[in-house]
């Protein structure tokens, strides 16, 4: 498991491989074993395996979040998005399959759990050769309602989690991390 940990990339380039729908389900099937609050297992899924859609997804969302990030960056937020105003940039990065984590807003702990969810799924699309990427600039485009209504998300869902699936088109470098920053240890 530790290797799987420290093995797992965000992969941003991929290859036209399709992932079968038993892959898929192997992957939602690690998600749903994650840990959950009060074991309320809040998660719901909608996979998106249409290239066509995932373009349109793409180019209605990049707009979005170029407004949100430079919103951000008027607060003092500083990072560059200017890909992002590409014609030809895609947010999937070429992925050929989009798993939405979903979840009811019931209660406090729905984030924590979804975001566990998808910790599991991409050890595991690790562990199986696959690339995996959180893609959080989408999110926004994900919770309006016309576009939930598209994907068959229900109204009093909300979009938690989008994570790309797909086969690496190269390897990922691994990226420096810092040492944990311990604030107290008190024995």
């Amino acid at each position: 498991m530790f290797e799987a940990i420290l093995a797992r990339r965000s992969v941003r380039a991929y290859a036209q491989d399709k992932i079968k729908r038993a892959t898929v389900q192997t992957l939602l099937e690690a998600a749903v074993h994650a840990p959950t609050a009060i074991h309320e297992e809040p998660w719901a899924f909608v996979v998106v395996q249409d290239r066509q859609l995932l373009k349109q997804l793409s180019d209605r969302a990049k707009p979005l979040f170029v407004g949100e990030a430079l919103h951000r960056n008027s607060q003092g937020v500083r990072h560059s998005f200017e890909h992002f105003t590409k014609p030809d940039f895609d947010l999937f990065h070429g992925a050929g399959t989009l798993i939405i984590i979903c979840a009811k807003p019931l209660s406090q702990f729905i984030a924590a759990d979804c975001w566990l969810a998808a910790e599991n799924l991409m050890l595991a699309a690790c562990d199986m050769g696959l690339g995996s990427c959180v893609i959080g600039s989408v999110v926004s485009t994900l919770n309006i309602c016309t576009v939930k209504s598209e994907l068959g998300i229900p109204d009093e869902y909300s979009a938690i989690a989008p994570i790309i699936v797909g086969v690496p088109k190269e390897e990922t470098a691994a990226p420096p991390r810092k040492e944990p920053l311990i604030l107290a240890w008190k024995q």
